[in-house]
Formats: C-alpha cells, sequence, structure tokens
C-alpha cells in the first residue's frame, strides 16, 4: 500500500529510523495516562521501540496491514502513530476484527491531528481495503478519543473491561457493502 496524505499528514509504514520517536511517544507517561491495561507496557529504552517496530512490521508480513507512522507534511516530524490492525482477541467477546486506533506525542493533542489521521484511516479501511467492519475501543477516561471515534462515524456499542480499564467500543459497518 502507498503512503497516505491528508492535508496536514503524511502516514507511512514505521521504519527502524523512527525508534526515537516511537521512545518519546511509548516512555511519555501523559501519553500512557489512558493505556492502562490496553497499550502495553511503557518504553524504557531504544531497544524496546526497535522491537515494538520489528513487531509492527511482523503484523504487516502476516495480515498487510498495521500501525503507521504519522509524520508532520510540512516538516517530516515524527508525531506518532495510527492505522488498523488485525485483532485476533478476543477483545470485548469480538474476535479477528480489524481495530482503528491511533496515538500521539503530546504536544500535537488538540489540535485536529488525531481525527484526521483516523478519518484518514477509515476511509482506507472502507474504499481501498474494503474491510466489512471497522472498530475501536477507547478508555472510558479518554474524552479526547471518544470525540474522534464518534466524529469520524463510528457508532459507540457496549461498555466492557479489558486487562482492567473500563472501556467503550465503537464500530462501523463499510457503506460499501450495504
Amino acid at each position: 500500500m502507498l503512503p497516505i496524505e491528508t492535508a496536514r499528514l503524511l502516514l507511512r509504514p514505521l521504519l527502524a529510523g523512527d525508534a526515537p520517536g516511537m521512545l518519546a511517544l511509548d516512555s511519555d507517561p501523559t501519553v500512557h495516562r489512558y493505556l492502562g491495561g490496553i497499550g502495553g507496557a511503557a518504553a524504557t529504552s531504544l531497544a524496546d521501540s526497535e522491537a515494538t517496530i520489528r513487531y509492527i512490521q511482523a503484523q504487516y508480513a502476516a495480515s498487510g496491514i498495521g500501525r503507521w507512522a504519522v509524520l508532520l507534511r510540512t516538516t517530516g516530524e515524527f508525531m506518532g502513530w495510527a492505522g488498523l490492525k488485525l485483532v485476533a482477541g478476543p477483545v470485548n467477546s469480538q474476535r479477528d476484527f480489524y481495530d482503528l486506533g491511533y496515538r500521539f506525542l503530546p504536544c500535537y493533542w488538540g489540535q485536529g491531528y488525531g481525527y484526521e489521521a483516523a478519518q484518514a484511516w477509515l476511509h482506507c479501511g472502507f474504499d481501498t481495503l474494503v474491510l466489512p467492519r471497522i472498530c475501536a475501543y477507547a478508555d472510558m477516561r479518554n474524552a479526547g478519543s471518544h470525540r474522534i471515534l464518534a466524529r469520524i462515524g463510528l457508532r459507540p456499542g457496549n461498555l466492557f473491561e479489558e486487562n482492567g480499564t473500563a472501556c467503550a467500543w465503537y464500530e462501523a459497518p463499510n457503506p460499501r457493502l450495504s
């Protein structure tokens, strides 16, 4: 799949050179505030971030999709990641679903970048990949993520607990397949 460009963002597969940006992202306690039991352990070294990137690259090879780097188009700065991934599950009693997710460095929060990236991935999932359904879930306390998921058109579902974290489920069927 080719990189995705939006008005302000460039989305592309994660590369080994993204490890410093991933370390900054995954070691930031502010970022982990709403991840609880759903976001993995905080990174403590560059080796942790390199291993995460290799793990995500293995997802690309296995399922053809995974989280991608999000860069600011004007500067090429690493902002975080966004994308779809195939989740074997079970999560919320669901198996083999495509999960839309995103994670940004705090300096990029509140500027519409999460919405822009999530919307781009929703369109890619439905229009390019022709996925039958896209799902997401977020910590109940993460009002920003709830706004983004609702704004891009995912419908709220049930509440559930994942690894000790109270979460809300979201999903939407592909309108092209209706």
